[in-house]
């Protein structure tokens, strides 16, 4: 499990931004905002072991 560093308020806004961002790219265009906004939040993030565990509990329970 990752830790929690968010409260609930920030995790539901994060959560609207990024459901804005999926649809302004349109259904042809997602997949590459995923994978672009995936590229710029690890470069913030800045570790790639955090990302790795990021990746694995987003894999789980899909």
């Amino acid at each position: 499990m990752i830790p929690k560093v968010m409260t609930n308020a920030q995790l539901e806004a994060a959560y609207d931004v990024i459901s804005e961002g999926i649809d302004a790219a349109g259904a042809e265009k997602q997949t590459l905002f995923l994978a672009k906004l995936a590229f710029a939040l690890a470069n913030l993030v800045g570790d790639s072991g955090q990302v790795a565990e990021a990746v694995e509990a987003s894999l789980r329970d899909l």
